[in-house]
């Protein structure tokens, strides 16, 4: 029987279940701890958090939940891989061994710290060097906002991650690294894979993105038959059991809740798709046409066949700039005609904003239990419904209209429609909008950057 590698999924967001780790490594052999922690907008909060000060911009989640496992994880050889570094890898790495620290661990650990994602500090030299990392959607030059730009970060493979465990890691913290790359690291060390097999690479990247958004691929948010999934106060999260030939079975820890089948995992499949020929990551090219599921017992998936390509010549980058400012601002009311009432309302805080002669670059009016999910496709609202929530969003470049605004609503309670209620959060807040610029870099300007550095508690 081939040798298999278990590869279990942790978080899949920054914000995750915390009791999803501790589980993972408590409930059963497993290998590897992947942990997933980032989305771009994840990276501009998190950078955001730097600027103000300079110890902030990982995920702070991590160090305790490391803190909760890493007893477990020292006593049955578990490795750990994760982009928690968010824009602050080092510091994030620095709170781990203070963890082990603390747990008496000194010797015991080792912490792979993954840098060079990070291109916020080059953006004027690529700039001045010809490459304007254009927005992928509308074609602008970043030049255009340039002086407005927040974070910057190209999304790096698995090679350092690799590296770093070949180099006696235990626990791997990385930046912006792709979320396939967590799970397909440890495949390419544990294999001794090439990095231009593309088939296997290809495998290695389908596996990660299976289980990189933890239990969406087992049970957590299915769309098909969600009424017979059982046990989610008690969700076991995915893992990987791969084979050195790139074959893999996606399963969970027994006595858990949720379910592993096919259409479970054809469903995480699907996200974030986009062509399904050609699933690019800086490793290589995934076609997800050629991938073949097998039901193969309870809560076990056999997946095959996949086929890969070459990687592309160009990284993408996540770019995030401050835009403006929003606000949003709900007040709920209630039966009878409490649709007409929200409608009304509506219309008289917009009439109210119009007269103070103020200007907004948007103002979004939903109404929630009639048409904010569905929008014109929710059809004819019920006139009988019990209750309307009226949600107002305003969005504007400079802070004072919106600040205006946030004054406007409260007003509404006792100088508008009747049976108002939903109002007890007071104030909306002002935020920031930050919004998102992806481009693509020549790879080139990118890999050479990308450091590993070992650090021993």
């Amino acid at each position: 029987m081939s040798r298999l590698v278990r590869v279990a999924a942790g978080q899949g967001f920054w914000g995750d279940w915390l009791e999803a780790p501790v589980r993972q490594v408590q409930g059963g052999p497993i290998d590897y701890l992947m942990m997933d922690y980032l989305a771009e907008v994840t990276m501009s909060i998190m950078q955001k958090q730097k600027s103000r000060d300079a110890r902030l911009g990982y995920a702070r989640d991590f160090p305790p939940l490391m803190e909760r496992i890493l007893p477990d994880v020292v006593r049955h050889g578990v490795k750990v891989t994760s982009n928690a570094g968010g824009v602050n890898p080092r510091a994030c790495a620095e709170a781990v061994l203070e963890a082990a620290r603390r747990l008496g661990l000194r010797g015991k650990v080792k912490v792979g710290l993954v840098r060079g994602d990070d291109i916020l500090p080059r953006l004027d030299e690529l700039l001045t060097a010809g490459h304007e990392l254009r927005d992928m959607e509308t074609g602008r030059p970043l030049s255009d906002v340039r002086s407005r730009v927040l974070s910057a970060n190209a999304y790096i493979g698995m090679a350092p991650i690799a590296e770093a465990l070949g180099r006696g890691a235990d626990v791997v913290v990385t930046g912006r690294v792709t979320d396939t790359g967590l799970t397909l690291g440890p495949l390419v060390h544990e294999f001794g894979w090439a990095v231009d097999d593309w088939d296997r690479i290809a495998a290695g990247t389908i596996a990660g993105h299976i289980i990189e958004c933890g239990a969406q691929c087992s049970g957590g948010n299915l769309l098909r038959d969600w009424r017979k999934v059982k046990g989610m106060a008690n969700p076991g999260f995915p893992i990987v059991e791969a084979r050195a030939d790139g074959t893999f079975t996606v399963t969970k820890h027994p006595d858990t809740g949720g379910v592993v089948n096919v259409a479970s995992v054809s469903e995480q499949l699907v996200y974030e798709m986009g062509d399904p020929h050609a699933y690019i990551t800086p490793d290589g090219i995934a076609d997800f046409t050629s991938i073949h599921l097998k039901q193969a017992g309870k809560d076990r998936v056999e997946v095959s066949g996949v086929r890969g390509g070459p990687r592309t010549p160009m990284l993408k980058v996540s770019i995030a700039y401050f835009y403006g400012y929003k606000a949003v601002g709900t007040l709920v009311y209630a039966w009878p005609d409490a649709y007409d009432k929200a409608k009304a309302a509506d219309r008289i805080l917009r009439q109210r904003l119009a007269d103070l002669g103020l200007e907004f670059e948007q103002i979004l009016t939903e109404y929630v239990g009639v048409n904010a999910t569905h929008g014109p496709l929710a059809g004819t609202p019920d006139p009988d419904a019990p209750e309307v929530q009226l949600r107002v969003g305003v969005r504007a470049r400079e802070k004072a209209p919106v600040e205006r605004f946030t004054r406007e609503i409260a007003p509404l309670v006792l100088t508008g429609p009747p049976s108002v209620t939903g109002f007890a959060g007071g104030r909306p807040a002002v935020e920031e909008v930050v919004a998102y610029w992806p481009a693509l870099v020549d790879r080139r300007q990118i890999e050479p950057h990308v450091e590993v550095e070992i650090l021993s508690a």
